[in-house]
């Protein structure tokens, strides 16, 4: 039975499996979930419905990193056997900006259903390009620029993982007025 306070609460937080029904609730994770019954005999288990409106902030999100990407990567050619920077500061900014959302977000904001999926699935997503940067050290490779291939590796994972840690102890400096 429901309370008045149910309607205050998230839909996902609403949504109490009937153990009256004969369909296996499925949890976020694709799991079956423990407290909901064995699908009957010939019967499929439900799946979760899409958020439309977190789909279309992820969608959104990503446009914006994508076309911020793109234009950065045709504005700043290079050549095969010279550094991608266009690249590596993109994915770096992405790193730091996935860093700091994340955390800013999950830490120090109210929750929000649409903010992580716009910023950092989307906008994050969508900016940074590691499939681009593996095609750009595939291209050394067969240039046979082997030390700028590895050096290239080496530092955009290194300098991710320092963006993320940098962005990250920023944000939790950051004091936070108690009202």
């Amino acid at each position: 039975m429901a309370s008045s306070s149910d309607d205050e609460l998230p839909e996902e937080f609403r949504r109490v499996p009937d153990p009256s029904t004969d369909v296996t609730r499925i949890d976020a994770s694709g799991a079956p979930d423990a407290r909901s019954p064995r699908p009957a005999p010939g019967r499929r288990a439900a799946l979760p419905r899409p958020d439309r409106r977190e789909i279309a902030a992820v969608f959104a999100g990503g446009a914006l990193g994508t076309l911020a990407r793109a234009a950065l990567a045709e504005g700043f050619p290079h050549a095969a056997t010279a550094w991608p920077w266009p690249t590596f500061a993109v994915n770096i900014v992405a790193a730091f900006l996935l860093g700091y959302f994340v955390t800013r977000l999950q830490e120090r904001l109210p929750l929000s259903a649409y903010r992580r999926p716009l910023l950092g699935t989307g906008l994050c997503g969508g900016l940074s390009t590691f499939s681009t940067m593996q095609l750009e050290i595939v291209r050394m490779l067969e240039a046979h620029a082997w030390g700028l291939a590895a050096g290239y590796a080496a530092a955009s994972i290194a300098a991710g993982y320092a963006a993320i840690q940098v962005s990250t102890a920023i944000v939790r400096r950051v004091r936070v007025r108690i009202r």
